[in-house]
């Protein structure tokens, strides 16, 4: 029976490495996969999932707006698919998750997604939010913030290494950019902020 997977985390965790790891295991057993990643995020290349352990692979891209039970309708047509991989699921709106969600019960084909639960800010980004409502299966993919606490949440810091607590939710970045910190790390480094 197919289900609709959400392995969540924050910044540093592995979580691309996990996804890649995934689709390996299935095409090693002479099955198809179907990889898709966020069409803005080009960290490791253009329509590329990348690691920061450096493993790699190709990958089809959706766009905010794009029907992606359309596009998995689309790529089914085309041959079998045991498996859809979505890596940077935070990116995807609420109405992708409920076509992601559709695909999984209307054309039988798992779907695991992998992304951020939270922003920098500590709110739920809307892909992350409809993912943990909808989802079937969930699992937290764990890391450690400097204190060898479970980091749970991440700031964003500018080119000076200042911690910035206001802008856009949606800022592509690595470690250059993003911290991961358990919550009493965060709430110290924000100004312990929200109320």
């Amino acid at each position: 029976m197919a289900k609709l997977h959400f392995q969540y985390s924050t910044m540093n965790a592995g979580k691309s490495t996990l996804l890649l790891q995934a689709a390996h295991n299935y095409n090693e057993r002479g099955m198809q996969t179907y990889l898709l990643t966020a069409a803005f995020d080009n960290r490791a290349g253009k329509g590329r999932i990348g690691s920061r352990i450096g493993l790699g692979r190709e990958a089809d891209t959706f766009e905010p707006d794009e029907d992606l039970f359309a596009k998995i309708a689309a790529r089914l047509d085309e041959g079998p698919v045991a498996c859809v991989f979505v890596d940077e699921a935070q990116f995807l709106s609420r109405d992708q998750v409920w076509q992601l969600a559709r695909a999984v019960d209307d054309l039988g084909v798992p779907v695991m997604a992998y992304g951020l639960r939270v922003d920098f800010r500590g709110e739920l980004f809307p892909g992350s939010a409809a993912l943990l409502a909808l989802a079937d299966e969930m699992r937290e993919v764990r890391t450690i913030c400097h204190c060898g606490k479970k980091a749970t949440m991440v700031i964003r810091q500018g080119p000076d290494g200042e911690v910035l607590k206001d802008g856009a939710q949606v800022q592509v970045g690595g470690n250059e950019t993003y911290v991961s910190l358990c919550r009493k790390h965060w709430r110290e480094a924000v100004g312990d902020r929200p109320s």
